[in-house]
């Protein structure tokens, strides 16, 4: 029976704990995400909680509100959904590195096709992200002109 060396483990060890850390920033990512898409549907449910008792101008600018508040809720939750592919795909090329590390099984070139689509995952849930705190930062932006008329 071929059992690896302790030192072929310990290799293979160190080949997959380079992209733990990038695991810890997505994790850490995935964090700020999803407490934006909490507070985003917690607004938003105010406001349905207090639809019954408005009167029809309130409902209108009420709804504004709540469409802005479900293109957010859709953004933040797309972004999440790339941010955690990304994650998930951190973790295959972990484990791709530590097979290739213990069993000598040539699979660089699927630890880069892996990275290279955890890359793309993480670029487009943050492209997303932005995109959802530009509309937070663009309505609160109106909401202030609008304050400012007599």
């Amino acid at each position: 029976m071929n059992t690896p060396a302790i030192a072929d483990i310990s290799h293979a060890i160190q080949l997959a704990v380079a992209p733990v850390f990038l695991l810890t920033g997505i994790a850490g990512l995935l964090s700020v995400m999803t407490n934006r898409l909490a507070r985003i549907i917690d607004r938003g449910r105010w406001f349905e909680q207090r639809w019954a008792e408005l009167d029809a101008p309130s409902r209108v600018s009420y709804g504004r509100e709540l469409a802005h508040l479900e293109r957010r809720r859709r953004l933040a939750s797309q972004a999440i959904n790339g941010c955690t592919a990304a994650a998930l795909l951190v973790c295959l090329v972990i484990a791709t590195l530590f097979v290739e590390g213990l069993f000598a099984v040539e699979l660089r070139g699927l630890a880069a096709v892996l990275f290279i689509a955890a890359m793309v995952g993480l670029i487009a849930g943050l492209s997303l992200f932005l995109r959802e705190v530009h509309l937070a930062t663009y309505a609160v932006r109106v909401q202030a002109h609008l304050d400012d008329k007599p």
